[in-house]
């Protein structure tokens, strides 16, 4: 039914229609031929009748072609329709998994998602292929091909009463211990994904604990898991072939056997014989093609399911009906939560509890608190990566569940925790906030994320960017990921510790580029941080402890009545630092 469900989505009808066409026709040319040739010999070569040979030659030379003919146009429809499937199936895992929040990517699992949008899919376009090809043409030219050997000569198919049964439960048996193996193959090659994944990663870390050998145990145990059932699968699926070629075999002893005695009783003419034998091996052989095909279908069917898997994955994060949606702020908006709860899924307790703050246009908002209080999880809401249990978050007067989530985006610019940089150049990765940016907005850009002078020093706007900025340090990166952030316009800035990385330098003379940037001034900018020295000039300053606010306000109060607050003082600056802070 998954494989189904698939090719009525992706499948064209009118391409799959001719490939159809033309696969009759080739099992029509296919089945003609026999009959030629049982002719041939009856009335040519018995007769010698040298006209008629040279006759029916030429005609069975032009069945052939137009087999031929029909045989190369089915296959070109077939793998045509089945490489289109292959790429509207990854498109749409893409496309879906693009509007996946956080937690039904965590759920699925990135490795399983590369898997199901590579391997998988691979699976589904042979199957597809086969389908189109051997899969429909299998059973028609076997059925025919009875009905055609019966109408030669009834007495012989008798045989076949003894041979198709033997080699169906052949093929049963051994398809009722693969199907199993191969639906397990696909979840091992998500393990093995998912180990080789973490060790491409971790490997700076692999290598610091000294845990290599730990690791390749670990990757070896995962191969050989894999290999061994795939051992298995094949193994069985090898037997089949060996058994239906002695099965084959022996038909064509059975068939030769009674057919000469039916001669010698000048009840069956020769031609009829020659004729019969080849029936039997277009029965046999489209057997066999049939049995080969169920070697992809249980790979196929096991993908299948699970590519429909995510493609039918329920999307938490919804967009708001056409009659909810509400249009853009058209004016400066502040940001708003007003008495927000939120959970994990599959939490017992609530990681925000009553969140309550109002930041007006303009705001410069700052999260403290100690790892896990909940600081990335709150500014993580603002953006719909996860939808609050209760409460509202309203950007300007609008409820942001109530606005498109493209619009939602565009009044949102973030910097992540980890900066994530594409391959290319700084250039493609800035214009990645506005499409349309031009180098002067660029360089201001740079400029306010105090990124400058390393970006000349390396090139220019042009400077090649490696996969994950591989070739920029880790304060590098983050400004760079700033200046991304920065150069897009948006209601709303959020930098989710994104200052780690910088010295005490860079990180004032950045604040203060984002206080005084013009473009920025209206905006609310919300910075998430771990060091005071970060947070002291903002606005307002939101002290977080267990998921809930247990003070907010500017520097100055919360350092005179807050004793959460108090306490971070405390563990960051000496006695003497205090008064600066």
């Amino acid at each position: 039914m998954t494989m189904l469900k698939i090719a009525k989505r992706n499948l064209e009808w009118l391409p799959t229609l001719l490939a159809v066409v033309f696969l009759l026709g080739q099992v029509c040319a296919d089945l003609y031929l026999p009959t030629i040739t049982a002719e041939l010999i009856d009335r040519g070569v018995v007769k010698n009748d040298l006209a008629y040979i040279k006759h029916a030659g030429l005609i069975m030379l032009g069945v052939a072609l137009l087999g031929l003919l029909a045989a190369a146009v089915n296959t070109y429809f077939a793998s045509t329709q089945a490489m289109r499937v292959g790429q509207k199936l990854r498109a749409q895992i893409f496309a879906k998994v693009l509007q996946f929040s956080n937690q039904e990517v965590s759920t699925l699992g990135d490795s399983s998602l590369i898997t199901r949008s590579t391997n998988d899919i691979v699976q589904i376009q042979t199957v597809m292929f086969q389908t189109l090809r051997m899969m429909l043409q299998s059973p028609v030219m076997m059925l025919a091909a009875i009905v055609l050997a019966y109408h030669r000569e009834p007495k012989l198919t008798v045989i076949f009463l003894i041979s198709l049964p033997i080699l169906a439960l052949t093929v049963g048996s051994v398809m009722r211990q693969a199907i199993p193996l191969f639906r397990s193959i696909q979840k091992k090659t998500d393990r093995i994904n998912l180990v080789f994944r973490e060790g491409l990663t971790g490997v700076r870390v692999i290598r610091a604990f000294n845990q290599d050998q730990r690791e390749q145990s670990r990757f070896q145990a995962a191969n050989e898991d894999y290999t061994q059932t795939g051992i298995k699968a094949y193994t069985l699926v090898a037997f089949l072939f060996p058994v239906m070629t002695l099965i084959l075999s022996l038909t064509n002893v059975g068939i030769i056997w009674y057919g000469a005695h039916l001669i010698a009783e000048r009840q069956m003419q020769v031609g009829n014989l020659v004729s019969f034998l080849t029936y039997a091996a277009q029965i046999l052989f489209s057997f066999m093609m049939l049995a080969m095909v169920f070697v992809f279908v249980p790979r196929g069917a096991a993908a299948a399911k699970r590519v429909n898997e995510v493609l039918d994955y329920p999307i938490v994060v919804k967009e708001p009906s056409q009659a909810q949606a509400v249009a853009l702020p058209r004016e400066a908006a502040g940001l708003s939560f007003t008495h927000v709860n939120f959970r994990y899924q599959g939490a017992e307790k609530l990681s925000l509890t009553d969140v309550n703050f109002s930041a007006p246009a303009g705001t410069t908002v700052a999260i403290i608190g100690g790892t896990g209080s909940g600081k990335s999880t709150l500014v993580n809401l603002i953006d719909r990566l996860f939808d609050v249990e209760s409460g509202q978050i309203k950007i300007g007067d609008q409820p942001i569940n109530r606005l498109r989530l493209h619009d939602l985006h565009a009044l949102v610019s973030i910097t992540q925790q980890k900066a994530v940089l594409f391959s290319g150049t700084i250039r493609s990765n800035l214009q990645f906030g506005k499409p349309d940016a031009t180098d002067e907005e660029i360089w201001q850009a740079l400029k306010v994320a105090q990124a400058q002078d390393f970006v000349q020093a390396a090139g220019g706007l042009d400077a090649v960017v490696e996969q994950d900025g591989a070739n920029f340090s880790g304060g590098q990166r983050q400004r760079l990921a700033i200046a991304r952030t920065i150069i897009k316009p948006a209601a709303v800035y959020i930098f989710d510790d994104s200052f780690s990385a910088l010295d005490f330098k860079t990180d004032a003379q950045l604040r203060h580029a984002l206080q005084t940037a013009k473009h920025l001034q209206p905006a609310v900018k919300v910075i998430v941080a771990q060091r005071v020295s970060t947070v002291a000039d903002a606005d307002l300053i939101l002290v977080m402890e267990d998921g809930h606010v247990v003070g907010q306000g500017d520097h100055a109060t919360l350092k005179a009545t807050n004793p959460t607050y108090q306490e971070i003082i405390a563990s960051q600056l000496q006695k003497g630092d205090e008064a600066d802070a």
